[in-house]
């Protein structure tokens, strides 16, 4: 996973880009390049309203957005102001997180960078079935200890 999330850093040139997975109240990162963070609740992450989608969701300024311009993500320490995620389906069919990129600038982001985005999410969907083969009955993604 960390090769896809450091190809998603590097093709989007963003300081911060990670595979999260979103489990009950919590979010935390499988994979991350440049993010201070490991976890975070899932109502103040973005990655908890990506999840809900089918498509990106992108905010190209949290600072503007009335969902986010609060949250201490934007105001603290990595001061995210663009968020894109494209939610990540698990061997159930089922979003269990998204892949993220994240700048503590704002951006546009374009059909095209929403259509590379949904390219590279494919490949995390592939890693995520190809390791589960095999597993029986095991947890394909499993949290760190809180």
């Amino acid at each position: 996973m960390d090769k896809l999330s450091r190809m998603t850093q590097l093709v989007f040139e963003d300081p911060f880009a990670g595979i999260a997975i979103v489990e009950g109240d919590r979010q935390w990162f499988k994979s991350k390049q440049g993010l201070p963070i490991e976890d975070t609740t899932r109502e103040r992450s973005f990655c908890g309203h990506a999840i809900n989608g089918e498509e990106a969701f992108v905010i190209e300024d949290a600072a503007l957005d009335p969902r986010f311009a609060q949250n201490a993500l934007v105001l603290e320490d990595p001061h995210v102001r663009f968020y894109a995620g494209y939610p990540v389906k698990g061997p159930g069919g089922h979003n269990v997180g998204t892949l993220c990129i994240m700048d503590n600038l704002p951006r546009e982001f374009t059909e095209d960078d929403r259509e590379t985005l949904r390219d590279l999410d494919e490949n995390v969907e592939k890693e995520l079935k190809s390791n589960s083969k095999g597993k029986s009955k095991k947890k394909v993604v499993e949290a760190p200890p809180d």
